[in-house]
C-alpha cells in the first residue's frame, strides 16, 4: 500500500486558527487542527489551506512542526457570508499555491465541508491526486430538521455535496449513522465510506480539579448548574434549554437552578436569546456568556452538574464528548451522532424529542439523583477515554492509504 507522507487539507470556509464558537468556527475547527497535529506527530506532514479573511494574517503560520496553515486569497480579504463562498474561485487560489511549495507535492488531498470539497475535486484533478472528503454536516440531513425561522440549506449546497460524493476517492463519516445517510440520501458507495469517530484532547478535557473548579464558579453554594456550549443557532437548540429552565422553575421553584450558555455574542449568532430570557423572567437563572478557549471550556464543563446538548441535528457532538471527558454527565438529544458520542444510561441521558417539558423532567430527575449524577460522571470520563485524537488520526491515515492505493490502481488501469 502506498506511503502517505504529505497531505493537503482544505478547510477553506473556516480556519483552524479561529476560536470555536465564534463566526463559523465550531467543532470542525477543533477536528481539523487536532487531526493535523496528531498526523504530524506520527510522521505525516500536513498543510492546511484556508481562505485569508484578515489583512494582518495572510502568510503562513506553523501550528507545530509538520503542520502549516496556508492562507490563500480568494475574493476580498475579509469575512464574507458563507453563502457567497461557492462563487469565489477557491480551487484556483489553492492550486496557485502549489508552485511555491519548497518540498514538492502531496500524496492526498483531504477536504472538510462541502465548500472545500467542491474546490478539492478540482484541486485533486489538477494535482493528479486522490481526494478524501469529510462532510461534517450535510444539507439533506439538516433540511430534514430545519427549524421555524431558519432557511433550508440551498440547492447549490445539495448539488455540491452530490458532486463530492460522486467524485471523491473515499469519504470519511463520523458515525455509522452518517455513513448510512451518505448512502441513502446521496447514493454513496458503501465500500468507499470509512467510519472514523472524532476525538477529544484528553490532556485538556479531564476530570482533574473538578471539585475545586466547582467551588470557584461564583455561583452560590449548592446550585444546580447546567451548561450549554455552542453556536447560538436554533439548530443547536439553546432555546429548548431556556424554555425547559422556565418549565422546571415553574414546577420546582425550590431547585436552585443556574444555566450558563457559552457562545453568545459571536458573529455566527442567528438567534437572540435575550428577549426570550426576559419574557420568561429568567434573568436571574440563565446567563449568556461569550465563547471561551479550550482550557476555559474544560473548566466550565467541570463546574457543571450537567452539560446540555439539545441539538436538532448533530453529525457527532464534539461538545458532548469533551464534557464527558471532564467527568460531567451529558443530557443530549437522541439525534444524529449523539447516540454514539453519549452512552445512554452510562455516561449521560439521551432525550427523545425537544419538548421543553420532557427536558425539564429529565433535568429534575438528574437534580433529584446526586448519586446517579456521580455514577454517570464516572461513566462519562471512562467512556471518553476511547475517543482520543490519536486514534482518529490513525484511522484517518488508513483512509488516506486506501485512497492512494485505489487511485494508483485506477491510474494503472487507464
Amino acid at each position: 500500500m502506498p506511503q502517505v507522507n504529505r497531505v493537503a487539507m482544505l478547510s477553506l470556509h473556516t480556519s483552524p486558527l479561529e476560536q470555536p464558537g465564534s463566526g463559523d468556527a465550531g467543532g470542525m475547527n477543533v477536528y481539523v487542527r487536532s487531526v493535523a497535529l496528531e498526523l504530524a506527530r506520527a510522521g505525516t506532514e500536513v498543510e492546511i489551506f484556508t481562505r485569508a479573511t484578515n489583512p494582518r494574517l495572510t502568510g503562513n503560520v506553523e501550528l507545530a512542526p509538520g503542520v502549516t496553515v496556508r492562507h490563500v486569497t480568494a475574493g476580498p480579504v475579509r469575512k464574507v457570508p458563507k453563502e457567497q463562498l461557492p462563487y469565489l474561485d477557491l480551487a484556483h487560489a489553492v492550486a496557485d499555491a502549489q508552485p511555491f511549495l519548497l518540498d514538492g507535492g502531496f500524496d492526498v488531498v483531504h477536504s472538510h465541508y462541502w465548500v472545500s470539497g467542491t474546490a478539492g475535486l478540482s484541486v485533486a484533478q489538477q494535482w493528479d491526486l486522490p481526494l478524501v472528503h469529510t462532510m461534517h454536516t450535510m444539507a439533506r440531513v439538516k433540511n430534514l430538521q430545519v427549524q421555524p425561522g431558519e432557511a433550508a440549506e440551498p440547492q447549490v449546497r445539495i448539488d455540491g455535496e452530490q458532486q463530492v460524493v460522486r467524485g471523491a476517492t473515499r469519504l470519511i463519516a463520523n458515525t455509522s449513522t452518517e455513513a448510512a445517510e451518505l448512502e441513502t440520501l446521496y447514493g454513496a458507495d458503501p465500500a468507499a465510506v470509512d467510519v472514523v469517530a472524532p476525538g477529544v484532547d484528553l490532556n485538556v478535557f479531564s476530570p482533574r480539579g473538578r471539585t475545586a473548579v466547582q467551588a470557584g464558579t461564583g455561583f452560590p453554594r449548592g446550585v444546580f448548574h447546567v451548561v450549554f456550549a455552542g453556536r447560538i443557532q436554533r439548530l443547536k437548540g439553546p432555546q429548548v434549554l431556556v424554555e425547559a429552565a422556565a418549565e422546571l422553575r415553574r414546577r420546582r421553584p425550590d431547585i436552585p437552578l443556574r444555566v450558563s450558555i457559552l457562545g453568545a455574542g459571536s458573529g455566527s449568532s442567528v438567534l437572540d436569546l435575550a428577549p426570550l430570557i426576559r419574557r420568561l423572567g429568567l434573568q436571574d437563572t440563565v446567563f449568556l456568556r461569550p465563547p471561551v478557549g479550550s482550557h476555559q471550556l474544560a473548566d466550565w464543563f467541570r463546574a457543571a452538574d450537567v452539560v446540555a446538548v439539545p441539538s436538532f441535528s448533530e453529525s457527532f457532538g464534539l461538545v458532548a464528548l469533551e464534557a464527558q471527558a471532564c467527568g460531567t454527565p451529558v443530557l443530549a438529544a437522541n439525534v444524529g451522532g449523539l447516540p454514539k458520542a453519549v452512552h445512554h444510561g452510562r455516561s449521560g441521558v439521551l432525550v427523545d424529542g425537544h419538548a421543553p417539558g420532557r427536558w425539564a423532567a429529565e433535568l429534575e430527575a438528574l437534580y433529584e439523583g446526586p448519586e446517579r449524577r456521580r455514577a454517570l460522571g464516572e461513566g462519562a470520563a471512562a467512556h471518553a477515554q476511547a475517543f482520543g485524537w490519536r486514534r482518529t488520526a490513525m484511522l484517518t491515515a488508513e483512509s488516506y492509504r486506501e485512497a492512494a492505493d485505489q487511485f494508483a490502481s485506477r491510474s494503472v488501469r487507464k
